[in-house]
């Protein structure tokens, strides 16, 4: 396993856009994340929760919730890069997010970050990168979102 890309100062990351950084480590998606993400969000749909018709579903399997994917990414970047001399960091939301291809129960995930933008804000930055979420074993990736986070001083 690869250690994250530590930008010492803001200057650092200011100058690593368009860097791509990773992949990072693989994350195993089990049935018991599928169900505690069904849970917490009340998302019980059968192609996600019932193995047994799953199984004769589409996929041939149960899924990942898309949104569950997009919510693994502060796991993703956090393996990915780290900015010292910071006060704090946020999330603030996404630019755009797209699931190309499902997530079978079982898959193994990792990701890619492209630092696309640091720009400035009150008391610190704001970074956008294109985190790309990749399957074991897939053609596709099955999750592209552009991230924003904020660093502050």
């Amino acid at each position: 396993m690869a250690a994250p890309r530590i930008f010492p100062s803001l200057d650092e990351l200011r100058a690593a856009v368009g860097e791509e950084i990773g992949p990072g480590e693989w994350l195993e998606v089990d049935q018991r994340r599928i169900d505690l993400f069904a849970e917490a969000t009340g998302d019980h749909q059968w192609i996600h929760v019932d193995p047994e018709r799953a199984a004769s579903g589409p996929f041939g399997t149960t899924i990942a919730h898309g949104y569950l994917t997009l919510s693994l990414l502060p796991w993703f970047t956090a393996r990915l890069l780290r900015v010292e001399g910071v006060r704090m960091g946020v999330n603030y939301g996404v630019n755009k997010v797209r699931f190309p291809s499902p997530v079978p129960v079982g898959s193994r995930l990792r990701a890619t970050a492209r630092i696309a933008e640091v720009a400035e804000v009150r008391d610190g930055v704001q970074l956008t990168a294109v985190v790309t979420v990749e399957r074991e074993g897939g053609e596709k990736p099955v999750c592209v979102a552009e991230s924003v986070s904020r660093f502050y001083l």
